[in-house]
């Protein structure tokens, strides 16, 4: 079972988080690719696509939203899950409560994948990355620093070797 895992990631946080997703798959067996959506050439090569990104302003980033675009009946054939990453800051304050919401791009996403899943998971915010405008808003709310919940990013991930397993088997026997 050969699959594909990417993320659009515009300061490299989601692309690690595709990265530990991809190292549980390879735990489970299977034959995983990890590659930034610019670098997948075609989706047919895969049994499985693991697909995420960085979510800014409510939108998945261009890169991921262009491999959707020249990939949507390969994907919509084969098993997707989708993850987004973003919401940064204390997850017990409200408003990073009120910032994980779904991506405004997740309907038309789901619906040109097929996809079985969608995880949002925490992100992380470098403030070296930033502006001083977003300095000091970002200090104001406290929402700067790393939020990714690594133990939460295997378990999903092993979530989707377990139902991948079954597909794996018939593969190796046909």
């Amino acid at each position: 079972m050969k699959v594909l895992v990417s993320a659009a990631s515009r300061y490299g946080s989601t692309a690690e988080i595709a990265a530990a997703i991809g190292e549980e798959l390879r735990g489970w067996g299977l034959d995983v690719a990890v590659l930034a959506p610019e670098y997948v050439g075609n989706v047919r090569e895969y049994d499985a696509v693991v697909l995420g990104s960085a979510v800014y302003m409510g939108r998945w980033l261009d890169p991921a939203m262009e491999l959707v675009s020249r990939s949507s009946e390969a994907l919509s054939s084969r098993p997707v899950w989708l993850f987004s990453s973003g919401p940064v800051g204390d997850p017990s304050r409200k408003l990073v409560q009120k910032m994980e919401v779904d991506p405004v791009d997740l309907p038309a996403l789901r619906e040109r994948t097929a996809a079985r899943d969608h995880r949002i998971f925490p992100g992380k915010l470098d403030r070296k990355n930033l502006g001083l405008v977003q300095r000091i808003a970002t200090a104001l709310f406290r929402m700067h620093g790393d939020f990714r919940d690594w133990s939460e990013i295997r378990r999903w991930a092993s979530a989707l070797a377990a139902d991948l397993q079954p597909a794996a088997a018939a593969t190796r026997t046909a």
